[in-house]
Protein backbone atom coordinates (compact mmCIF):
# COMPACT_ATOMS: atom_id res chain seq x y z
CA UNK A 1 0.00 0.00 0.00
CA UNK A 2 1.55 3.53 -0.82
CA UNK A 3 1.87 5.74 2.06
CA UNK A 4 -1.04 8.23 1.95
CA UNK A 5 -3.47 5.43 0.69
CA UNK A 6 -6.19 3.55 1.94
CA UNK A 7 -8.77 1.37 0.27
CA UNK A 8 -11.55 0.24 2.73
CA UNK A 9 -15.22 -0.08 2.63
CA UNK A 10 -17.50 -0.68 5.26
CA UNK A 11 -21.56 -1.31 4.23
CA UNK A 12 -24.60 -2.44 6.44
CA UNK A 13 -27.34 -3.92 4.23
CA UNK A 14 -29.55 -7.01 3.35
CA UNK A 15 -28.53 -9.60 0.67
CA UNK A 16 -30.80 -9.55 -2.19
CA UNK A 17 -30.19 -13.15 -2.60
CA UNK A 18 -28.40 -16.30 -1.33
CA UNK A 19 -24.90 -16.17 -1.85
CA UNK A 20 -23.84 -17.98 -5.35
CA UNK A 21 -20.96 -20.21 -4.61
CA UNK A 22 -18.11 -21.51 -6.77
CA UNK A 23 -14.55 -23.25 -6.84
CA UNK A 24 -11.64 -22.00 -8.82
CA UNK A 25 -9.68 -24.40 -11.27
CA UNK A 26 -7.10 -24.71 -8.05
CA UNK A 27 -9.95 -25.93 -5.92
CA UNK A 28 -10.34 -22.14 -3.90
CA UNK A 29 -14.03 -21.47 -2.71
CA UNK A 30 -14.95 -17.87 -4.08
CA UNK A 31 -18.82 -16.78 -3.41
CA UNK A 32 -20.84 -13.88 -4.66
CA UNK A 33 -23.94 -12.17 -3.55
CA UNK A 34 -25.69 -8.57 -3.58
CA UNK A 35 -25.95 -6.70 -0.83
CA UNK A 36 -28.87 -3.15 -0.73
CA UNK A 37 -27.82 -0.32 0.91
CA UNK A 38 -30.75 2.34 1.39
CA UNK A 39 -30.86 5.68 2.60
CA UNK A 40 -33.32 8.11 2.40
CA UNK A 41 -33.58 11.90 3.22
CA UNK A 42 -36.38 14.85 2.87
CA UNK A 43 -36.52 17.82 0.51
CA UNK A 44 -39.39 20.44 -0.49
CA UNK A 45 -40.95 17.20 -2.52
CA UNK A 46 -41.44 15.23 -0.05
CA UNK A 47 -39.67 11.81 1.59
CA UNK A 48 -36.96 10.45 -0.92
CA UNK A 49 -35.41 7.18 -1.18
CA UNK A 50 -32.37 5.55 -2.85
CA UNK A 51 -31.31 1.88 -2.75
CA UNK A 52 -27.53 1.12 -3.79
CA UNK A 53 -26.64 -2.52 -4.49
CA UNK A 54 -23.27 -3.82 -4.33
CA UNK A 55 -21.64 -6.69 -5.89
CA UNK A 56 -19.91 -8.62 -2.93
CA UNK A 57 -16.81 -11.50 -3.75
CA UNK A 58 -15.43 -13.60 -0.88
CA UNK A 59 -12.72 -16.01 -0.99
CA UNK A 60 -11.89 -19.02 0.72
CA UNK A 61 -12.70 -19.04 4.23
CA UNK A 62 -15.25 -16.29 4.11
CA UNK A 63 -17.01 -17.70 1.09
CA UNK A 64 -17.56 -20.78 3.03
CA UNK A 65 -18.89 -19.30 5.47
CA UNK A 66 -21.15 -17.22 3.54
CA UNK A 67 -22.80 -20.33 1.34
CA UNK A 68 -22.99 -21.79 4.83
CA UNK A 69 -24.68 -19.18 7.01
CA UNK A 70 -25.75 -16.30 4.81
CA UNK A 71 -29.29 -16.22 3.18
CA UNK A 72 -31.75 -13.30 1.02
CA UNK A 73 -32.80 -10.58 3.31
CA UNK A 74 -29.86 -11.15 6.00
CA UNK A 75 -28.37 -8.19 7.65
CA UNK A 76 -24.93 -7.98 7.99
CA UNK A 77 -21.75 -6.03 8.04
CA UNK A 78 -19.64 -6.09 5.44
CA UNK A 79 -15.63 -5.13 5.33
CA UNK A 80 -13.81 -5.42 2.71
CA UNK A 81 -11.52 -2.96 -0.21
CA UNK A 82 -13.15 -1.51 -3.24
CA UNK A 83 -11.64 -3.88 -6.80
CA UNK A 84 -12.25 -3.20 -10.06
CA UNK A 85 -12.20 -5.67 -13.12
CA UNK A 86 -12.29 -5.19 -16.64
CA UNK A 87 -13.39 -7.92 -19.32
CA UNK A 88 -13.97 -8.42 -23.17
CA UNK A 89 -17.16 -9.92 -23.98
CA UNK A 90 -16.22 -11.71 -26.91
CA UNK A 91 -19.77 -12.15 -28.14
CA UNK A 92 -20.75 -8.95 -28.05
CA UNK A 93 -17.46 -7.81 -28.69
CA UNK A 94 -17.32 -4.93 -25.94
CA UNK A 95 -15.29 -4.28 -23.05
CA UNK A 96 -16.97 -4.60 -19.84
CA UNK A 97 -15.88 -3.04 -16.26
CA UNK A 98 -17.36 -3.36 -12.63
CA UNK A 99 -16.38 -2.63 -9.65
CA UNK A 100 -17.15 -4.88 -6.64
CA UNK A 101 -16.33 -5.13 -2.72
CA UNK A 102 -13.71 -7.94 -2.36
CA UNK A 103 -14.83 -8.99 1.34
CA UNK A 104 -11.97 -9.21 4.37
CA UNK A 105 -15.12 -9.34 6.98
CA UNK A 106 -18.67 -10.19 7.29
CA UNK A 107 -20.42 -9.83 10.58
CA UNK A 108 -24.59 -11.50 10.37
CA UNK A 109 -26.34 -8.67 12.13
CA UNK A 110 -29.22 -11.28 12.24
CA UNK A 111 -29.97 -14.57 12.11
CA UNK A 112 -32.82 -16.80 10.49
CA UNK A 113 -35.83 -17.63 12.86
CA UNK A 114 -35.97 -21.54 13.37
CA UNK A 115 -39.60 -21.50 14.07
Amino acid sequence: MQKGSLNKVILIGRLGKDPEGRYTPSGVAVASFSLATNESWNNKEGAKEHTEWHNIVAWDKLANFSNDHLYKGQLVNIEGVLRTRQWEDKEHKTNKKTTEIICTSITPLEWKNDN
